[in-house]
């Protein structure tokens, strides 16, 4: 398979399948990641759960994978949030072809919000972490500002309030999520710290040769 195209009719029957067995309570995704990843999703069942649709994007777990930071991404039964304060038990695996080339995933989220309203036997049997390590966002700007924030806190001071070292902190943290992958994400993060272009590209320079040569420019 070089092309998710190639097999469009086995992955709708695939998502029908999921979709059926599941109900409305699981939203399955697949997502095209050859193109633009501010609208990866060319299929999605019950979007409400996320409140995303075909055309949409993707977490910030995929633009790791994108980056090359996260080698192997296929991650089973693992915890995320919604920005409405869902609680979701998730799946995802990443689909290759044959030159190993990541061409796009399949993911599964269940909703268990409800269920883990009960006691500690329905926690234990949902494998319920409450560590937060996923967030949908409806476009790539939210999922953008989402990952400032993670930067921010993982520094521990506001933007411009930060010195050099801080700032190389602050970068690496976004560089290494894959915040880059977006679409003019550069411009924004600028804006953020108060800083030009070349600034930035200096800084991505000396962090990148730090960590071995990360690839990606924004």
């Amino acid at each position: 398979m070089k092309k998710l195209q190639d097999e469009a009719q086995l992955f709708r029957q695939l998502l029908t399948l999921l979709e059926t067995a599941f109900g409305k309570n699981c939203e399955v995704v697949l997502h095209d990641l050859t193109g633009s990843y501010e609208h990866s999703i060319i299929d999605i069942r019950n979007g409400h759960i996320t409140n995303r649709q075909i055309g949409g994007c993707g977490s910030n777990l995929g633009l790791e994978v994108l980056s090359g930071s996260v080698v192997d991404g296929d991650r089973f039964n693992y915890i995320t949030h919604t920005e409405d304060g869902r609680t979701l038990r998730s799946s995802s695996i990443y689909l290759k072809d044959p030159d190993g080339k990541v061409i796009g995933s399949l993911c599964v989220n269940l909703d268990i919000t409800e269920t883990l309203r009960f006691d500690e036997f329905l926690r234990s049997y949902n494998q319920y972490d409450a560590v937060q390590s996923e967030f949908f966002a409806p476009d790539v700007g939210s999922l953008l500002e989402y990952l400032i924030r993670q930067a921010q806190s993982a520094v521990g001071k506001p933007p411009c309030e930060l010195n050099r070292e801080e700032r190389l902190r602050f970068l690496q943290y976004l560089d290494e999520k894959g915040a880059f992958q977006i679409s003019k994400s550069s411009v924004h993060v600028c804006e953020v710290l108060g800083i030009s272009k070349f600034t930035l590209y200096s800084d991505l320079e000396i962090i990148r040769t730090r960590n071995g040569g990360l690839e990606g420019k924004p």
